[in-house]
């Protein structure tokens, strides 16, 4: 078989996974998970925020403010756990009469930092607490974020109600790969199926996730995940056997964290790429392997088929290109951009994909998974 044939049994390849992944992933690329308005209640339960911060002196005043006027009704309290900081964090948390701030205890063994920050936090929460937001510190709130989460826990029964806020996406870099990091992650854990409580599929996201202190306390509390670098998809699997969770996008709670280049970027993905793939070599193969036919191929088929003079290549991998733009139009419109920027899609995900190799390689030169000046092998 000569080369071009070979180009076409790819890229006929490609066409037929994209194909089923429009048609059988849980309508993922829907991007249509969001919160609803919130209605009324008729007693509104105790939320206690828990902010794990270290060195977030920058953003740590926003987040805190975002969240002490919010428009809930009920009681609502912040903690923020300042884990060790050297730039001021605590200080510039502020002061409110419902604000706690916790000067963080030495990192113990055998915990990721962020965990045992948020440990210390709930540890603080008043008894009989029905909920406690876990948020990052970088993390803006809209004014009736908090009301419209607790209002899905309730009225659907959801022991955990998460959303993926709205990343910032304003320099070059940020616009050509943060909607293809979130599209990534739909695909990967599709939000419809996490949404669903008879599927298996949990995930959350980290910066913010509120959840019934009961059930978190039933499961085995953050201990029972201390280890976890991925620790918002590990509570998610803590809490989904137990009962529903929901997870969803959101459009006016934004996180403050800026990327500028593509170092700050390739260093948020490269070190927990691997430590997702487990470790292991062969899914780290399968998974550049999958990338490259699914993501490269298509475009290399159409281009290579002008070349060649082939219009079955050029037909295979235009019509697998055309459904990967298409697919990808939710998401980028959620962000503000056109759905022609989807062409641009197999190059965000190769520079994903070398991304992911170079978590790799830090893993196995001793560096493991690193943030704010942490190492977890």
């Amino acid at each position: 078989m000569s080369f071009p044939d070979w180009l076409l049994v790819a890229a006929l390849t490609s066409l037929a996974i994209w194909l089923v992944l429009i048609s059988l992933r849980s309508r993922f690329w829907h991007a249509d998970q969001r919160l609803g308005e919130a209605g009324k209640l008729d007693t509104w339960p105790s939320v206690v925020a828990v902010i794990p911060a270290r060195n977030e002196a920058a953003t740590i005043g926003v987040t805190v403010n975002s969240l002490l006027s919010q428009d809930y009704p009920g009681d609502f309290r912040v903690i923020v756990v300042d884990d060790n900081s050297d730039d001021g964090t605590a200080q510039a948390a502020g002061a409110s009469g419902r604000l706690t701030v916790i000067s963080g205890q030495p990192l113990a063994d055998g915990w990721a930092g962020k965990l045992w920050a948020v440990n210390q936090g709930i540890a603080a929460v008043p008894p009989h607490t029905d909920y406690v937001l876990s948020t990052d510190a970088d993390i803006d709130h809209d004014p009736g974020n908090l009301k419209r989460l607790v209002y899905k826990a309730e009225t659907d029964n959801r022991l955990l109600v998460s959303l993926m806020v709205k990343l910032r996406c304003e320099s070059f870099w940020e616009q050509l790969l943060i909607p293809a990091f979130v599209f990534f992650f739909q695909k990967l854990y599709p939000f419809p199926a996490v949404n669903n409580p008879a599927k298996k599929t949990a995930a959350a996201a980290g910066g913010c996730m509120l959840v019934r202190l009961e059930t978190l306390d039933r499961a085995g509390g953050i201990g029972a995940i201390r280890d976890q670098v991925i620790d918002d998809c590990a509570l998610a699997r803590l809490i989904k056997p137990h009962g529903s969770i929901w997870l969803g996008l959101a459009a006016r709670t934004r996180s403050l964290r800026a990327y500028k280049g593509l170092s700050e970027i390739w260093d948020m993905v490269a070190r927990t790429a691997y430590v997702q793939l487990r470790h292991s070599v062969s899914v780290l193969s399968g998974t550049v392997l999958g990338m490259v036919v699914i993501y490269v191929l298509p475009p290399a088929a159409l281009i290579g088929g002008a070349g060649l003079d082939r219009s079955d290549l050029m037909l295979a991998g235009g019509v697998a290109w055309l459904i990967m733009v298409a697919a990808y139009a939710p998401t980028l419109a959620l962000y503000g951009q056109s759905a022609v920027r989807g062409v641009l899609l197999p190059f965000a995900a190769g520079l994903y994909t070398l991304m992911t190799i170079s978590s790799a390689l830090r893993h196995w030169r001793g560096k493991g998974a690193a943030w704010k000046g942490r190492h977890y092998g």
